[in-house]
């Protein structure tokens, strides 16, 4: 079973390394797709595939070698990775959801109000306050003492189940974790709702079918990547206290941080018609280079 569980593992890794790869280039190669969207989305597929990065591999070496041990700072480190990307991606849907919103409701004026330097600000300010969130939770979490037995009932180093190992009081630490984790889940879920609200409001007072149609379809991809982020980490991390933690969870982790980065290139990509023409159009010239080089 281990053997099969590491080629599932090993093939969602690499597709979805490759997906995210794929977005980052076709964004990069065709001109017309720099603009704010598409530069939102290439930062997001560097954290899909961030988190991935942070969790499969090693989780491949437990199944392959037969080896399942991390050390005290790799584990801290992964943790780190794992609670970094988590924010960073919280805050860029609010981000997105908040471009999504300035182009729908203010067309005139959106070329702008969400111009290229306010795009790199609003990257930074996500990057940031991320990783910065992700030190604050780790910091507390790296003080605590572990006595033993330093078994993890996870596949990674989590938070809830690391710090159940640890026979220090651990009240300092899980208070600034989950008062962390509900600031920074549930404001960015208010902000998305409340600029959804209003593109929703706008979508239907356009009088044309055919312009609601196409004005929610700009929004779909990232609405359904909202609902899946959001409804996993807040079953799993919006709780009081990490005495609730079961092994159930550790199913919605292995949705949140091994399905949800390979379903996300899938779901911008396929639903989205103006990204498979750019698609296309990089495929084609990939073909005419390789036809030329043949040639010469």
């Amino acid at each position: 079973m281990q053997l099969f569980y590491f080629c599932v593992f090993f093939v969602i890794y690499i597709l979805t390394v490759l997906a995210n790869l794929l977005i980052i280039t076709v964004v990069s190669l065709i001109a017309h797709l720099h603009i704010p969207m598409y530069f939102f989305l290439s930062n997001f597929a560097v954290l899909d595939t961030w988190c991935s990065t942070a969790v499969i591999p090693k989780t491949l070496s437990y199944l392959i070698t037969q080896n399942k041990v991390i050390s005290h700072s790799g584990c801290l480190t992964q943790l780190c990775f794992v609670h970094s990307v988590g924010p960073t991606e919280f805050f860029l849907l609010t981000v997105m959801a908040y471009d999504r919103y300035l182009a729908i409701c203010f067309p005139l004026q959106y070329a702008t109000m969400m111009n290229s330097q306010v795009c790199l600000y609003l990257c930074i300010g996500s990057w940031m306050s991320g990783f910065s969130t992700g030190w604050t939770l780790t910091i507390p979490t790296a003080l605590l003492n572990f006595c033993g037995p330093n078994l993890i009932d996870h596949f990674f180093c989590d938070y809830i189940p690391l710090v159940k190992l640890s026979c220090s009081d651990t009240s300092t630490s899980e208070t600034v974790f989950f008062s962390f984790t509900w600031v920074v889940v549930l404001m960015s879920l208010i902000f998305t709702t409340v600029s959804y609200s209003h593109i929703i409001k706008t979508i239907l007072q356009i009088p044309s079918s055919l312009g609601r149609q196409k004005a929610f379809s700009t929004c779909a991809a990232h609405l359904t990547v909202v609902i899946i982020f959001y409804g996993t980490v807040i079953f799993m991390y919006v709780r009081p206290r990490a005495s609730y933690f079961s092994s159930k969870y550790k199913i919605i982790s292995l949705f949140y941080s091994v399905i949800t980065p390979l379903l996300n290139p899938l779901i911008y990509s396929l639903r989205n018609r103006e990204f498979k023409k750019a698609l296309k159009s990089v495929h084609q010239k990939f073909c005419k280079s390789v036809n030329y080089a043949n040639y010469s």
